[in-house]
């Protein structure tokens, strides 16, 4: 891997001059820190600082800093344009037996919109309140996790630390848009073939309680538009299979299945990754008017949105026969069109998911490894939304996807997001010894005195 091309000295010292400043202003709020974890969260901020919301995001910005960053700690780095103007970054720390499946710690550099006059602070201020909690978007989704990558590896780095296995970070973009022109194109890549992965780490969840989540994978999404047709009429006249009753007849049906799903989660039976979800995100009726829409004529056409996830040991074709069937009948000329189908096997046509017991060397090491930094385990989930570490398992490959968030409210995605510094710097900690764990590996199975040796 060739190092891009040198910045100019105008960038560094800029750079370098707003690492200064900011300290200074964030100096009250990191009174309690070291020196060295004062500078930690800096960087965690000036990262959190860059605005790469959707639609938006200002990618070059970001590949710049994270190249720095990489540069910072003599690692190698490059900025790859997969789709012109997306910069995909890849840094490399390379192993003392590259020949071995590599690690691949992924994170994706975009965030979602905001609507700033629901936040108490500029959502890329990365201001630190009293209680040192840092508000910023992309706070826990995911900005947290790249940094928290690389400055596991700047300690390790610094302890001496020669890894056995190569290491790669990648910061992608486009995942809070699907991921079409970042993930998706870099499994595609020849780059991508040619880092030989091993296992994936990707982005979980917070916990509210004192134990880390962890997920061996996510539900797959089924989106489909319900479509119902009936012969128009006056809006006083109660009519049989008009369009609206149709689809009110079936929206009926598909609420009471939701909240079959729900109470499970209610009761405590299940997790909310584990039932399926459905949710309307639109509908579409009536016969347009100046002012809105006749009021007095029943539309011949209506139509409805669903947002479904499946959990990926769930019977997918029973809820397509279940969709046909109940939910939209053609008897009841009802009609229905998939507007995305996402894929249910990986390429060896085995389930979505990856195993979390002793036939996987990849689960040992990271259980171990967490607890052994100090950290407490739920039992591992499934994702309950999607996110880039699909396009990993599609080839067959273990992923984990893992935010160590402990004691924080769930607030991707939410107003307010904010994620507490010693949380932070407690999930640096945990990528430290996980990073360590599993660039040691020797080999698969047998591999007892390798692990106790770490």
């Amino acid at each position: 891997m060739e190092l891009p091309t040198p910045k100019t000295l105008c960038f560094h010292l800029s750079l370098l001059i707003l690492v200064a400043s900011s300290s200074i202003i964030e100096a009250s709020h990191s009174s309690s820190l070291s020196s060295s974890d004062a500078e930690t969260i800096s960087r965690f901020q000036h990262y959190l600082q860059i605005n790469t919301s959707q639609p938006t995001p200002n990618y070059h910005q970001v590949a710049d800093f994270l190249i720095f960053q990489a540069k910072s700690i003599s690692l190698e780095s490059q900025a790859i344009e997969f789709v012109q103007g997306k910069p995909f970054v890849l840094i490399q720390w390379l192993g003392t037996n590259p020949n071995l499946p590599s690690i691949l710690l992924y994170s994706h550099t975009d965030v979602v919109p905001f609507e700033p006059e629901k936040w108490k602070y500029d959502p890329f201020s990365a201001h630190i309140d009293q209680n040192g909690n840092i508000y910023a978007r992309g706070s826990q989704d995911m900005k947290c996790v790249g940094m928290q990558y690389l400055e596991a590896v700047r300690r390790l780095k610094a302890s001496l630390f020669q890894p056995l296995r190569s290491i790669y970070l990648a910061f992608s973009p486009d995942e809070e848009i699907g991921g079409q022109d970042g993930a998706a194109k870099f499994v595609e890549s020849e780059v991508f073939k040619s880092l030989n992965i091993g296992v994936v780490l990707d982005e979980g969840l917070a916990s509210p309680e004192e134990n880390y989540r962890i997920f061996y994978g996510e539900r797959i999404s089924r989106r489909i538009g319900i479509t119902a047709t009936g012969e128009p009429g006056h809006g006083s006249r109660l009519y049989d299979n008009s369009a609206a009753e149709n689809l009110m007849k079936s929206l009926e049906t598909i609420r009471r299945f939701r909240a079959s799903q729900f109470d499970m989660i209610k009761a405590g039976l299940k997790k909310e990754g584990e039932v399926v979800s459905v949710n309307m995100v639109y509908s579409k009726a009536g016969t347009p008017s100046p002012t809105g829409f006749v009021m007095n004529v029943q539309p011949s056409k209506a139509e409805a949105g669903f947002d479904i996830r499946v959990p990926p040991t769930a019977d997918i074709e029973s809820l397509e026969r279940r969709i046909a069937d109940e939910w939209a009948p053609a008897s009841r000329n009802m009609t229905f069109q998939f507007v995305r189908k996402g894929p249910v096997h990986d390429v060896f046509g085995n389930p979505l998911i990856t195993k979390t017991n002793s036939s996987n060397p990849w689960w040992d090491l990271l259980k171990d490894a967490i607890q052994m930094a100090g950290g407490k385990l739920q039992q591992p989930e499934i994702f309950p939304a999607s996110s880039d570490a699909r396009f990993f398992r599609q080839l067959g490959l273990p992923v984990f996807g893992f935010s160590p968030m402990e004691n924080t409210p769930i607030l991707l995605h939410d107003h307010n997001e904010f994620l507490n510094q010693e949380v932070y710097l407690k999930g640096i900690t945990m990528y430290e010894s996980i990073i360590r764990a599993y660039a040691s590996y020797v080999e698969f199975g047998g591999n007892k005195e390798s692990k106790d040796e770490m």
